[in-house]
């Protein structure tokens, strides 16, 4: 199942883009709606699974939560230092060369191999952890598939180049998710990688994602979207 999942990120990541070459004016309403299930994903599902673990094997909530916050930093660091965002992209204006874009796709690549990782992770959990953190990696490929173009082609790169790293960016996950096949992981490192992995979607989805999708388009279908995506994934979680 995991690979199955796995394969979906390459479409959304794929078709994603392929939207940000044709529809540039209708971004910020697909980025509010992925901010939405970012956040929903973690409070409804990744932070009660922690719990769960935590209270069956009676360990500490110290580590997790720290892991967390490393896992929200780290993030942050790494976009402010090699901006791998598309959001970040008006301050390196004047230093426009093809193989900076180059550099940030492949720290996107990485980036994807790592969603690819906790699909298959979240399914050593259990089936509905593995599901619904596939949602939340399908929702935020999409976006890594518009920065991929639009850091490419800002960067002064061709066409065909950045869509053959869209490919590549879109490979990625899949072969994170096939990774997970060869190995399993402890009680005690597996509520440290979801406490980790809940700071890294906290971050995109309320300090990347949203911010971005506001930032040229604020307007109250964008909110509406974002409350919808939240409303989305507590619905899935009650339902499954």
């Amino acid at each position: 199942m995991a690979i199955v999942l796995s394969i979906l990120t390459f479409f959304s990541t794929f078709f994603g883009g392929l939207f940000a070459l044709k529809h540039k004016d209708r971004l910020h309403l697909i980025m509010g709606f992925a901010a939405g299930v970012l956040l929903g994903v973690v409070s409804f599902d990744i932070l009660p699974e922690i719990f769960v673990i935590i209270k069956e094997h009676d360990f500490s909530i110290t580590g997790p939560t720290v892991a967390l916050v490393i896992g929200f930093l780290l993030f942050h660091i790494l976009e402010k230092t090699i901006s791998l965002h598309h959001a970040h992209e008006d301050e390196y204006a004047q230093h426009r060369h093809p193989h900076i874009g180059v550099a940030s796709a492949l720290a996107l690549i990485g980036h994807s191999f790592m969603d690819g990782v906790g699909i298959g992770l979240g399914f050593q959990v259990n089936p509905t952890v593995g599901i619904l953190v596939a949602i939340a990696v399908i929702s935020h490929d999409f976006t890594d598939g518009m920065n991929t173009i639009t850091l490419m082609l800002n960067h002064n790169n061709t066409e065909p180049k950045a869509k053959m790293f869209l490919v590549f960016d879109a490979l990625a996950p899949i072969a994170g998710a096939a990774s997970t096949l060869f190995f399993s992981i402890s009680p005690q490192f597996l509520v440290l990688y979801l406490g980790f992995f809940a700071g890294f979607l906290l971050y995109i989805g309320a300090s990347d994602i949203l911010p971005e999708a506001h930032s040229h388009h604020s307007s109250w279908l964008t909110i509406l979207l974002t409350v919808l995506g939240v409303g989305l994934i507590f619905v899935i979680t009650r339902i499954i």
